[in-house]
């Protein structure tokens, strides 16, 4: 009987007796995947369209309250004659240039808005988001008054009212435009991509 125990392979132990079943320090072995965690592009986008949704809605803001309570009346001094609050309307570009060239300032704009929605799709960077966001709010507010305000659809004046001394008229979105500007050139200088990714030359 022993002889056959052994030919056929029948446990004789206890510890025989449980093969084929989950052992303890199997499971403690097996670690637990982790959860999905949420695409770091994906919130990248949501900080890009916070700060354009942020910049965009204090340029219509202040331009709103320029129109309603500065325009045809004094400007207002902040401090002195070296930086007042006087509400211009503005046919060119930024702080007053080529106002010849209202229409093609208006397609421009167009176009970067384009261009930044596309290039969002690939955006890992919080940086480039925070000046993305900046670019695509000022324009989106210059862009408004283009569409929107006298004297015509794509012809509009823009509604500038910070005047510093000895410099151009200018709003909030052009400051947004300028900023995200510099900040990009900053990136671009330091080998930074939009992807996240980091090169030196």
């Amino acid at each position: 009987m022993a002889e056959a125990e052994r030919i056929i392979g029948t446990p004789d132990t206890p510890e025989a007796a449980g093969d084929g079943q989950e052992r303890p320090d199997a499971e403690q072995e097996q670690t637990p995947e982790p959860a999905p965690e949420r695409p770091r592009g994906k919130r990248r986008v949501a900080v890009l369209f916070a700060v354009a949704v942020f910049a965009y809605l204090l340029d219509l803001v202040s331009k709103m309250i320029v129109v309603a309570k500065l325009e045809h009346h004094e400007p207002i001094e902040i401090v002195g004659d070296w930086l007042r609050l006087a509400a211009i309307r503005n046919a060119g570009a930024a702080f007053g240039f080529g106002e010849a060239f209202t229409v093609i300032f208006t397609v421009i704009a167009a176009a970067v808005i384009v261009v930044i929605a596309r290039l969002a799709r690939k955006l890992r960077s919080l940086p480039w988001a925070i000046a993305l966001g900046l670019l695509l709010g000022g324009a989106l507010g210059n862009l408004t008054d283009r569409i929107f305000r006298a004297p015509g659809v794509f012809e509009g004046a823009v509604v500038d009212f910070i005047a510093p001394k000895h410099f151009a008229v200018f709003n909030l979105a052009d400051s947004a435009i300028v900023c995200g500007g510099i900040l990009i050139v900053i990136l671009s200088f330091r080998g930074l991509d939009p992807d996240g990714t980091v090169h030196k030359d």
